[in-house]
């Protein structure tokens, strides 16, 4: 018989062991609850980075159909008549980021607090294959050694120019590689090029959003802004993707302007009558214009007669022309590097750009600014037409999830708009600014 007292221990002991395999039994479950919890909540994050993945697709895909709609090749389309903020696509959200006053007047990016939207005119920027020595020099920020390394790394010699880089300096390097000798396919190859260092490319604007946040106000030890630090880095200023048909509109040749050509003297006769046809001819007489901006200044015909014949000209060899430069859309910073314009007159092209009604592809207008002078030297790298633009595309999954941001190049030169360069750019960090921020944040807490 057991006692009393033995029943009691027993029973006790039982309980204390029924205690302990209860809280492992709850420790196992909510070990296996959190587990689950964790695989849900990143299953949540992967579907909404995949969303956003597509946004970003479907996105370029709506760009690709703008951009074959415009009615006018070369055209600037206008920020204003297509959506590039917060754009639904499914459960997810897409941003086009663009740059205070894209594709207007008052292009400048310089110093901006106010994010901005939209797709970003290439031809607004310096490219890196055709600009002179002299040109890339001008850049804010640029170093002399920095622009006789670039162009040492396109040229497709292995001979160094004073200040320059071929492959000697590069193999140097840990590891070292050749020098490229041929031209930029990207403007990231910046990074590879000797002297191009991150406070150079980025500047204070580390995300390249355009905008200067509070975590980028402090200065750099160099920059476009003297002893104060950089605004925008290079990477702002240039690109290695303009170029242009050099076909009229109706897919047709057009005619130079020099030499003389019967060609040239039939389009005259034909578009302005034999009388005005020889006046002009005489005015030009044996000048070999560089560029069809010089013909129009040497000409003596008026802007409206210029617009009649421009699309019809040329002054270049070859189907596509490479690297000018828009007037109508390039910043003051970028105007400052063309010959003919420099710092003394690049604020005032911008005035007058400004106080235009409307802008269009001839760019007959400079030449009220330039002078004669002025307009022939920076007639063969102006234009007035684009054909390449870039897309800044941020994206979130649903509940503001999965941030997603790449860049893409579409360029319509050659017909059918095509994506012509991807970049990833989800590294650089968040760049739809803290209020965004704050907006997709509280998304995620109403969850």
């Amino acid at each position: 018989m057991i006692r009393r007292s033995q029943f009691n221990r027993c029973s006790g002991a039982i309980l204390i062991v029924a205690l302990w395999t209860c809280l492992g039994l709850a420790s196992v479950c909510l070990l296996f609850g959190h587990s689950t919890l964790m695989a849900y909540r990143g299953a949540d994050n992967d579907l909404a980075g995949r969303q956003a993945e597509h946004a970003i697709d479907g996105v370029a895909r709506h760009l690709i159909a703008l951009l074959g709609a415009q009615q006018t090749p070369g055209a600037l389309p206008d920020v204003n008549s297509y959506p590039s903020a917060e754009l639904l696509v499914g459960d997810a959200t897409a941003w086009i980021v663009g740059r205070p006053g894209i594709n207007t007047a008052t292009t400048d990016p310089r110093n901006s607090t106010q994010l901005s939207f939209g797709l970003v005119d290439e031809a607004s920027k310096l490219n890196l294959n055709t600009a002179t020595l002299q040109m890339l020099a001008a850049l804010p920020g640029m170093t002399q050694d920095l622009a006789a390394a670039i162009v040492d790394w396109r040229d497709a010699d292995e001979n160094p120019s004073p200040n320059g880089a071929e492959s000697e300096t590069y193999l140097r390097r840990q590891p070292g590689y050749q020098c490229k000798n041929a031209l930029f396919e990207s403007v990231g190859e910046l990074g590879l090029v000797a002297g191009a260092d991150p406070g150079l490319l980025f500047g204070r604007d580390t995300n390249l959003n355009g905008v200067l946040e509070d975590h980028e106000t402090a200065p750099q030890s160099q920059g476009s802004t003297g002893a104060a630090g950089l605004d925008n880095g290079l990477l702002e200023w240039v690109t290695a993707f303009t170029r242009e048909p050099n076909k009229r509109s109706d897919g047709s040749a057009r005619i130079k302007v020099a030499p003389r050509s019967a060609s040239l003297d039939s389009l005259l006769q034909q578009t302005f009558g034999a009388s005005r046809a020889q006046q002009i001819q005489a005015a030009v007489g044996q000048t070999q214009a560089a560029s069809v901006l010089e013909f129009y200044v040497i000409s003596g015909m008026t802007a409206d007669e210029f617009a009649q014949v421009d699309g019809a000209l040329t002054a270049a060899d070859g189907d596509t022309i490479l690297g000018r430069i828009n007037v109508n859309s390039a910043p003051e910073a970028v105007l400052t590097c063309v010959p003919g314009i420099g710092t003394e007159k690049a604020g005032a092209v911008v005035s007058a750009r400004q106080a235009r009604p409307q802008l269009d592809s001839h760019i007959a207008w400079v030449t009220e600014v330039l002078g004669r002078e002025g307009s022939i030297q920076a007639g063969r790298h102006l234009t007035g037409q684009s054909f390449q633009f870039s897309a800044d595309i941020a994206a979130v999954g649903r509940s503001g999830r999965g941030y997603r941001r790449a860049q893409l190049v579409l360029d319509t030169s050659v017909g059918t708009p095509r994506i012509v360069y991807r970049r990833n750019l989800q590294r650089l960090g968040w760049a739809l600014g803290p209020q965004i921020r704050d907006s997709v944040a509280r998304a995620k807490e109403a969850l």
